[in-house]
């Protein structure tokens, strides 16, 4: 190791929490989407939220509606009021990815942790209780009224905590919302905890983790 950030920054649903809207939407069309559609079906809805987020600010419930409704008109399939409710309603429900609450709580005596999510004042308390670490902060894009990968939701956070990104370390299992901007943005480190669920790079200058029990050995503990 030869860093030592005086903030860990990380991103939420994902990486630290079991980001369930794919099946949670699988759950909820199961009954308007054939198998042999879900799959091209659930892949226009990933791709529908991270253009819905590109833009001006909303509430994540319009991100998922809108999202959703996109999806259904993309693919034919009946679209009802409820649906983005339901799917938005499941989000303080999902739980940590295995070994993360045991990584947090070693590594927060050492390094002040910071989340920056794309969720919502009201929405995001449930999750980090899940957690159950120490935050020093948590950023939503709700109060930087921009959503990842805008550099303005990382702006926000360099603001709240007083930083700037070559004195921190951003932890992320998405190059698309996080590790990008990250690089663009010149943190010191960058941590990509491939879970597997999108496209992954080398040209990012990341550190690969494929366990996030791997961090602590990162960080020299």
């Amino acid at each position: 190791m030869n860093f030592r950030p005086d903030f860990i920054s990380f991103d939420c649903y994902g990486t630290l929490i079991d980001f369930q809207m794919g099946p949670t939407a699988k759950r909820v069309f199961s009954d308007r989407v054939d198998a042999q559609r879900m799959t091209p079906f659930l892949d226009s809805f990933r791709a529908y939220r991270l253009d819905e987020v590109l833009g001006a600010w909303k509430p994540f419930l319009d991100v998922v509606t809108n999202a959703i409704r996109r999806a259904c008109a993309a693919h034919d399939v009946e679209y009802r009021e409820s649906d983005g409710e339901a799917l938005y309603a499941a989000v303080p429900t999902w739980q940590p990815h295995p070994g993360v609450v045991e990584v947090l709580e070693a590594i927060a005596p050492h390094y002040p942790l910071v989340i920056l999510s794309n969720s919502m004042v009201d929405l995001i308390p449930a999750s980090v209780t899940h957690l159950r670490a120490p935050f020093h902060a948590v950023c939503t894009a709700e109060e930087a009224q921009a959503y990842k990968p805008r550099m303005q939701a990382f702006e926000h956070m360099f603001d709240r905590l007083g930083s700037s990104p070559d004195r921190m370390m951003h932890c992320s299992s998405s190059f698309r919302y996080d590790l990008m901007t990250a690089d663009d943005l010149g943190f010191m480190a960058k941590a990509f905890i491939d879970r597997g669920h999108e496209p992954t790079s080398t040209e990012y200058g990341v550190n690969r983790l494929t366990d996030i029990r791997q961090l602590p050995a990162l960080l020299g503990l």
